[in-house]
C-alpha cells in the first residue's frame, strides 16, 4: 500500500508549514508546536522555507485557515517553487480536497506526516504491521480525494458511474485489508505475550519519555550494546529489550517509542501492542530533556499518555538527561521583573522538582556526558533490587 509513503523516498523537498492560534492556544505554545513540526519535516526529509500562522477564534470548516490567508499561502507557494504543504493539525477530508484544489499541489497534515516517518523507520513485521493498518485506517474516509479525475462521483439514480463503483471497490479492498492486518496484529500480540512470559523471573524495567530525549544513549549506555540513536524524532519504533547486570543483579531493560503531542488516534491505537511492554513493566524510567525549553509539557504529555495505557502506579525513576546542555538567562541585579522559568540555574531547577516530585526518585545526568552516570546506576540498582526481594524472599543470589 503506498498511497501513505509520501515523502519516504523523497529527496528533500521544499515545504511551508501553516497553523491556526485558536482556543486556548498561546501565541508562545503555537510557535513552539510549529517548531516541532518542522522537526518532524525535517526528519521526514522536507525543507521548511516559511511558516504561516494565522489567528482565528477557530479554524475554517472549509479551508482551515482564511481565505485571505489562503491566497498569502497560494502566491508564496507559486513564487518559491515550493513542492509541499504541511499543517500543524489533522485536516478533514473535505478540507484536505479543498485546499488542494486551491493550492494545486500536495498538502499533508500532522497525522499524515507523522504516520509517514513510522513507516520509513518500520522494520520488524509488527511495526510494518501497525503502520499499515494506521495508515489504511487514516486513508478509508479520504479516497475520493484518490479519484477526483473520474467523473459523476456523487453517485444516486442515474448518476451510478465509473467513479462511485471505482470508490465502492476500493474501499471494500481496504476495508477487507484493515480485517487481515487486525488479525495479523493478534498472532503477532500472542506471540510478543508469549515471549514476555518466556523472559522468567527478571524484574522488567521500561524507558519511557517523549520522543528524541536520549532513550536509545542510555538503553546503549546501560546494555553497552548498539541500539539505533540519533538526533531525529522517532528513531526508535521497534521495541528493544535488553538483558542488563549492575553489579550482581540481572534485570531486563526495554527502549520503548517515543511519546509525542497529538499522536494520531490510529497510531495510538495500533502501538497499543508495542506499549504492553510498558505495561507489563515492574519500574518506569522517565527521561526527560531538560535542555528543550518546554520539557515541563513534554512530562505532562508523556504521564497522560501512560495513564492512557496504563492506569495503575508503578514505581517510577525520573531521568533529567542532558544537563551539558542546559543553559539559562542570567538575570541583572536591578532587574526588578518576575523570575521566569529561563532564569532559573541547574540548582533552582533541581530544587523546584525535588520538592515537585516529592516521593518519586529523581536524578540529572548527561548520557552523552557520561555525568552523574554511576549515581544513576546506583539508583536504578538500588530499585530493581527492592521490587526483587519483595517478589522473591527467599531467592539468595543476591546475598
Amino acid at each position: 500500500m503506498d498511497e501513505g509513503h509520501i515523502l519516504v523516498d523523497a529527496t528533500e523537498e521544499r515545504c511551508v508549514l501553516v497553523s491556526v492560534i485558536s482556543g486556548r492556544v498561546t501565541e508562545e505554545q503555537a510557535i513552539e508546536y510549529v517548531d516541532e513540526l518542522e522537526f518532524l519535516a525535517l526528519t521526514a526529509g522536507a525543507i521548511a522555507e516559511k511558516k504561516f500562522f494565522q489567528k482565528l477564534a477557530k479554524p475554517d470548516n472549509r479551508t482551515y485557515v482564511g481565505k485571505g490567508k489562503l491566497e498569502e499561502i497560494k502566491e508564496y507557494v507559486k513564487a518559491h517553487d515550493i513542492e509541499l504543504v504541511i499543517f500543524d493539525d489533522e485536516l478533514s477530508p473535505s478540507q484536505l480536497r479543498n485546499i488542494e484544489k486551491e493550492l494545486e499541489l500536495k498538502v499533508l497534515d500532522r497525522n499524515n506526516l507523522i504516520l509517514d516517518i513510522f513507516a520509513s523507520r518500520a522494520r520488524t513485521s509488527n511495526a510494518k504491521t501497525q503502520v499499515e493498518l494506521a495508515q489504511l485506517q487514516y486513508l478509508l474516509p479520504r479516497l475520493t480525494r484518490l479519484w477526483t479525475h473520474l467523473e459523476r462521483q456523487k453517485g444516486g439514480i442515474g448518476l451510478r458511474g465509473p467513479g462511485e463503483s471505482q470508490i465502492e471497490t476500493d474501499r471494500r479492498i481496504i476495508q477487507d485489508k484493515i480485517t487481515l492486518l487486525k488479525l495479523k496484529l493478534k498472532s503477532i500480540d500472542k506471540q510478543s505475550a508469549t515471549q514476555r512470559g518466556n523472559r522468567g523471573q527478571l524484574v522488567r524495567v521500561a524507558l519511557v519519555g517523549y520522543t528524541n530525549v536520549g532513550k536509545s544513549t542510555i538503553m546503549n549506555m546501560l546494555s553497552k550494546s548498539e541500539v539505533f540513536a540519533e538526533d531525529k524524532l522517532f528513531a526508535t519504533l521497534d521495541t528493544t529489550v535488553r538483558k542488563v547486570v549492575i553489579e550482581n543483579l540481572p534485570f531486563l531493560l526495554t527502549d520503548t517509542v517515543g511519546f509525542i503531542r497529538k499522536l494520531p488516534h490510529q497510531l495510538v491505537q495500533s502501538f497499543k501492542s508495542t506499549l504492553d511492554e510498558v505495561r507489563e513493566a515492574d519500574l518506569l524510567v522517565h527521561i526527560l530533556d531538560i535542555s528543550h525549553p518546554n520539557f515541563e509539557d513534554q512530562y505532562d504529555v508523556v504521564n497522560q499518555t501512560l495513564m492512557e495505557i496504563d492506569g495503575t502506579d508503578k514505581p517510577v525513576i525520573v531521568v533529567f538527561n542532558k544537563i551539558d546542555a542546559y543553559k539559562h538567562i542570567e538575570k541583572d541585579e536591578d532587574d526588578l521583573s518576575e523570575i521566569t522559568p529561563e532564569n532559573y540555574t541547574l540548582e533552582d531547577l533541581k530544587k523546584t522538582w525535588m520538592a515537585k516530585l516529592n516521593n518519586t526518585k529523581c536524578i540529572f545526568i548527561s548520557a552523552i556526558e557520561k555525568e552523574n552516570l554511576e549515581d544513576f546506576k546506583t539508583l536504578l540498582y538500588q530499585e530493581v533490587k527492592t521490587i526483587f526481594q519483595e517478589r522473591y524472599p527467599y531467592h539468595n543470589f543476591l546475598y
